[in-house]
């Protein structure tokens, strides 16, 4: 049965990690991409990847960043595992914290994840839920370090479309970071009341109707597309309920002069975004996707084996 250091650890969202936690984790990543050397911290151990969604990055990111540390891998997709015929989830987690040393969870309901990370005994990461996003959004904040400096606090951020995962993914990064958050939502569409409200104790929150308010003087602008998996029967109602919410140069211009785009892709050039953005030079969207690489290497390294480097 593997053995795991210290108490097990877990990341389902942001607020998981403490602030001096995040802050270590970002800069270590920092450290990951301009080359330090870390070893095989991971050397000998095998992480899981049980993926019910699609992806690209997510899945090219993680498995490449857990084998650049060393470990290996082993990718269960639906129809790969007793999962996608309806097995429990305690008993999935209790017969692969035998067998592997940490698990990553792609999937739709969060509390799946929670699920797998109550009844096992070795790390859960959470890759994606429909309630939050939070690897994407620590890559995020690696590249807003990367484009304003290590301190975020006073940096203002815009989301603008639905209020998903992502969007209560910065709501989490505000919470933790107290930066300055302000999310234009159609009316029917707000993140998650809980993690709004939470978010608001501790970082200057705004939510509004009109894209151009949320926008206006902040350094960094974000959108997501408008239909996710498993909305796609809700896409004609979404089209209609999201006019007017397409990040456009005109939009950008009522940020900051050097602000910046994010996106966390794939995008919807004419639809979300329009492409004179998203291939702009306000966009750092691969810069961002990059990002995945190295805050996933350096979780595991918070999650999995003691820091080398304090």
């Amino acid at each position: 049965m593997p053995t795991h250091p210290g108490d097990k650890r877990d990341f389902l969202a942001i607020p998981d990690l403490e602030t001096p936690a995040l802050m270590g984790l970002l800069d270590r990543a920092r450290r990951m991409k301009a080359g330090d050397s870390w070893g095989n911290p991971l050397a000998g151990r095998h992480v899981a990847m049980i993926f019910r969604k699609s992806s690209t990055r997510t899945r090219v990111s993680f498995e490449v960043g857990v084998r650049q540390l060393g470990g290996d891998v082993v990718f269960l997709a639906d129809r790969d595992s007793q999962v996608g015929r309806g097995e429990d989830l305690a008993d999935t987690a209790r017969v692969l914290s035998r067998y592997v040393d940490a698990l990553v969870v792609r999937t739709f309901g969060h509390q799946e994840v929670e699920t797998l990370a109550a009844y096992g005994s070795i790390p859960v990461v959470n890759a994606l839920t429909d309630l939050v996003h939070p690897c994407q959004v620590l890559a995020d904040l690696l590249t807003m370090q990367e484009n304003f400096g290590e301190d975020l606090s006073a940096v203002p951020v815009a989301w603008v479309g639905d209020g998903n995962n992502m969007a209560n993914s910065w709501l989490n990064a505000a919470y933790r970071l107290g930066f300055p958050l302000r999310l234009a939502c159609p009316e029917g569409y707000d993140p998650d009341p809980a993690i709004l409200a939470r978010a608001r104790s501790n970082a200057d929150i705004l939510l509004t109707r009109d894209p151009a308010e949320a926008v206006e003087g902040v350094k960094v602008v974000n959108t997501d597309v408008w239909t996710s998996m498993g909305q796609e029967e809700e896409n004609e109602r979404r089209m209609a309920a999201f006019h007017g919410f397409m990040v456009t140069p005109e939009l950008m211009s009522r940020a900051r002069s050097e602000a910046i785009f994010l996106h966390c892709l794939p995008a919807h050039r004419g639809e979300e975004v329009d492409a004179r953005v998203v291939d702009g030079p306000w966009s750092r969207v691969f810069d961002e996707a990059e990002n995945r690489l190295h805050v996933q290497k350096s979780l595991f390294v918070e999650l999995m084996v003691n820091d080398p480097h304090p």
